[in-house]
């Protein structure tokens, strides 16, 4: 898989593919241990990494009302990076709070994955770059934190 512009279908097969070596008791490398990590922390999406190819070319509208499985794990992968090198500031220690106030680190991720969301709709609607501390203040927002000095 390409590191920093996979296309849609490397990303689906890096997920399929981690689950199938794990499945089958392989060793796994790198990315692909905390990948593992957070489809075991997903057993709902477990069937369909198991008929992957079947999903390969599945396209989830988000007017379906059905979340896309493989862009929630990445976002996941997302953040999971963000947290292991504190990037952007602050994010670390938000989500500390986050998950003290929710007393659960995978119900925090998820709260984080929804400010990503929205940081990554507004930069796109805009035509922007992210907004780090707009990032960083939806994740304190939600810790019941204030948001920090302005600007």
């Amino acid at each position: 898989m390409k590191m920093f512009n996979p296309s849609r279908d490397e990303v689906r097969r890096f997920f399929i593919d981690t689950w199938a070596k794990h499945r089958a008791g392989h060793p796994l490398e790198g990315l692909e241990t905390v990948a593992l990590g957070l489809l075991l922390e997903h057993p709902e999406y477990h069937p369909l990494l198991e008929e992957g190819e079947k999903h390969i070319d599945r396209d989830w509208s988000p007017d379906s009302g059905v979340t896309n499985p493989f862009l929630h794990l990445s976002l996941h992968l997302a953040v999971e990076e963000q947290l292991s090198v504190d990037q952007p500031f602050g994010i670390r220690a938000a989500f500390d709070a986050l998950s003290e106030r929710l007393a659960s680190a995978h119900d925090a991720k998820h709260a984080i994955l929804e400010c990503l969301g929205e940081t990554i709709w507004k930069a796109q609607r805009h035509g922007t770059g992210l907004d780090a501390n707009a990032y960083v203040d939806c994740i304190r927002s939600q810790a019941g934190e204030d948001a920090g000095p302005p600007e």
